[in-house]
């Protein structure tokens, strides 16, 4: 889309709700609706790959090969029949008839409240030297998404200087705006925070305090607590398609953490210019920036960064979100990802941000780069997006040769993350009480009204990224909306109590006027108010 100007989508896409599972009765599944989800987080399953008429066979073989490469090790939890039935679109019968064959050939058992649980498995294959092909990109197209913010009611905001908005490289500027008062919060970055499974928490701290002994009260390694680091592998084995081991991750205060220690790491080896997706985050570009390199744009389009560009630019890394690209929502496609594959095979280091992977509501899931290319990828990730930004825990691999690096970075950094936190993270991901299924359906919710209200209040407007993440890109390149600067409308918006971020914030290049608005964590009636009221702000500004 150069710079995002252009786009294949229509004015307003994925809007439709997924249908209820089909019933239990059928020995197969039903078709799914058109937009519906068509795959688990859990191992990347994709039901479009089992051929028909043969879908039992099809789970109990994916799930045989988990087990016998490691992805579900001994102790590891299936999940409920009934939710994966959901997430598949398949019936009942289809799960529970495979969980019914692993268990006759004695690699799964059942174990009361505990669920279907691994208890067997062969000896792993001997791994190969050569990195596995990139799978193609699915056929069905995918819009572009992002990662929101939410609306909040508080108290009303004075008007915004149009300064404020007009100086998108001031450090801390999206800080800033963040600190603002407001009545609705339409800004992007984080989940439905009302979400936070506040009992199950709790019940995880207490057991957890039950049974530490006094020295899990000190400081602990830099690395991290070695059973978040070990959930952690688990987390990322059966919703990333990762393959790691526990001393491969190390535990830091969020990607923005991550990064900062990456650019330490980056300049240590002598690289001090890093690509990075045009549009992309501006916090994430701030953050390497600070680290001391200069950032060198590279654009998206509907196929995700252009890796021609990529090789002409001369940087010898790059920053990307090729799961969920922030802000389009564009997924990094398949032949994309074979060229980035090979870029970084003769010697290019992959930064890769895993922004939103786990938020999607019409596509199948996308499985990381790092599970293609572990030699040669970075992969961080963090809670922030499911859980809270307030924990202040994410998790970084990086290739071997940086590995004792990055951790002596760390120590020097802050000796470490807080290990309480740590292991009633652990405990939490290691109960299954960390599931999405609830908080995804609250948020196609919210994504279903902020659509209603973007075709209602925004004429022209073009949405990108609804199949997928916490917000929506809105490009204004047709209409009323086409004549003005995206940072006067921001301003305009913050002086109605509205909090909206410019798309010109995250841009490096020129490019048509848009908005990135979040959608997680304010109800439907803030949502529908929010955007009546940009809406309202756009038509009485003059054309610049």
């Amino acid at each position: 889309m150069d710079a995002m100007g252009r786009s294949t989508e229509p004015s307003v896409e994925g809007s439709k709700t997924a249908a209820p599972a089909a019933p239990a009765a059928a020995a197969d599944a039903r078709p799914a609706p058109p937009g519906a989800s068509l795959g688990s987080d859990f191992l990347q399953l994709d039901i479009a790959d089992a051929p028909p008429g043969g879908r039992t066979a099809w789970l109990a073989d994916r799930l045989r090969s988990a087990i016998a490469d490691g992805r579900l090790p001994v102790g590891a939890r299936l999940p409920a029949s009934r939710v994966l039935a959901e997430e598949l679109r398949v019936t009942r019968g289809v799960v529970t008839e495979a969980y019914r064959r692993l268990s006759e050939s004695g690699q799964v058992a059942g174990r009361g409240r505990r669920g279907t649980v691994v208890v067997a498995a062969p000896a792993p294959p001997a791994s190969s030297s050569t990195p596995p092909t990139a799978p193609a990109a699915s056929a069905r197209p995918e819009p572009p998404a992002d990662g929101p913010r939410a609306s909040r009611r508080r108290t009303p905001a004075a008007p915004a200087p149009d300064v404020f908005f007009a100086s998108p490289h001031r450090d801390g500027l999206v800080d800033a705006l963040r600190g603002l008062p407001c009545r609705i919060d339409l800004s992007p970055g984080v989940p439905d925070l009302a979400a936070f499974p506040r009992a199950a928490w709790l019940r995880a701290e207490r057991a957890v305090l039950a049974a530490v002994t006094p020295a899990d009260f000190g400081y602990g390694s830099p690395q991290g607590a070695p059973a978040l680091r070990r959930a952690v592998v688990g987390w990322l084995a059966r919703n990333r398609g990762i393959r790691a081991e526990p001393d491969e991750v190390v535990v830091v205060a969020g990607v923005a953490q991550a990064l900062g220690l990456l650019a330490q790491l980056l300049r240590a080896d002598g690289i001090d210019r890093v690509a990075v997706e045009d549009p992309g985050s501006l916090g994430a570009r701030q953050q390497l920036e600070y680290g001391g390199h200069t950032t060198v744009p590279v654009p998206v389009d509907a196929g995700g960064l252009d890796v021609g560009a990529l090789r002409a630019c001369g940087a010898r890394a790059v920053l990307m979100t090729p799961a969920h690209q922030f802000p389009t929502g564009v997924v990094l496609d398949g032949e994309r990802r074979r060229e980035l594959l090979r870029w970084a095979a003769g010697g290019g280091v992959v930064i890769e941000d895993d922004y939103d992977a786990e938020h999607r509501y019409d596509r199948p899931p996308v499985p990381a780069l790092r599970s293609l290319l572990p030699d040669g990828v970075c992969y961080a990730g963090s809670v922030s997006k499911l859980l809270a930004p307030a924990l202040r825990v994410g998790w970084l691999l990086v290739p071997p040769h940086l590995r004792d690096a990055l951790v002596t970075a760390k120590r020097y950094a802050d000796l470490g993350n807080g290990v309480l936190t740590q292991l009633v993270l652990a405990r939490l991901m290691d109960s299954g009480e960390l599931g999405l299924r609830h908080v995804r359906r609250r948020h196609r919710r919210r994504r279903d009204a902020m659509l209603r209200a973007v075709e209602a209040h925004l004429p022209g407007a073009r949405v990108h990224g609804a199949a997928a993440g916490l917000h929506l890109m809105v490009t204004l390149a047709d209409g009323p909306g086409s004549r003005v600067r995206d940072t006067d409308l921001a301003a305009a918006a913050l002086a109605r109590g509205v909090k909206a971020h410019p798309l010109s914030w995250h841009r490096i290049t020129p490019g048509p006027p848009g908005l990135v608005l979040g959608y997680a964590a304010g109800a439907a009636h803030e949502i529908e108010e929010g955007v009546a009221q940009l809406g309202e702000a756009l038509r009485t500004l003059p054309a610049a």
